[in-house]
């Protein structure tokens, strides 16, 4: 994936209205955490292999599958076919945060450093907010 010049309200405003409200609001709360810190819309193909739109936000630098040095993003919003993802690269004791809580994040499907839910109502907002402010906290830039 690659990071664009696209502008990311103009990307928000354009989503269906079923999805805008959450995924604007989500923006919003995200990048006043990320505050002073990189905010930019990614495109390509993501490592399952499918063609994604994910907003980053935080620089961090990874050493991916293919052991290779890459440049990603702390936290990232996508807008998925049938639900929203957000990507936490955080990590707690080692262990992705999402993995480590994902008992306590509510109504959410989760992966290693994803989760995926159809709308943000049905997230614990307490427990979502704690691990995106640990990721700025480790975030590079």
């Amino acid at each position: 994936m690659k990071t664009t010049n696209t502008d990311i309200n103009t990307y928000l405003s354009s989503l269906p209205d079923q999805v805008r409200e959450d995924m604007t609001a989500l923006d919003k709360k995200i990048s006043a955490i990320f505050k002073g810190k990189t905010r930019k819309l990614w495109v390509g193909t993501f490592w399952g292999g499918s063609e994604q739109k994910i907003i980053g936000y935080g620089d961090l630098t990874m050493i991916n599958s293919k052991k290779e040095t890459v440049e990603w993003f702390m936290v990232g919003l996508a807008l998925q076919k049938n639900y929203i993802s957000v990507y936490n690269c955080a990590k707690e004791d080692n262990t992705y945060a999402v993995r480590k809580h994902a008992d306590k994040l509510g109504k959410v499907k989760t992966g290693a450093s994803s989760m995926s839910f159809k709308k943000f109502e049905d997230v614990n907002q307490d427990e979502f907010w704690r691990i995106t402010e640990l990721a700025n906290a480790q975030t590079t830039g």
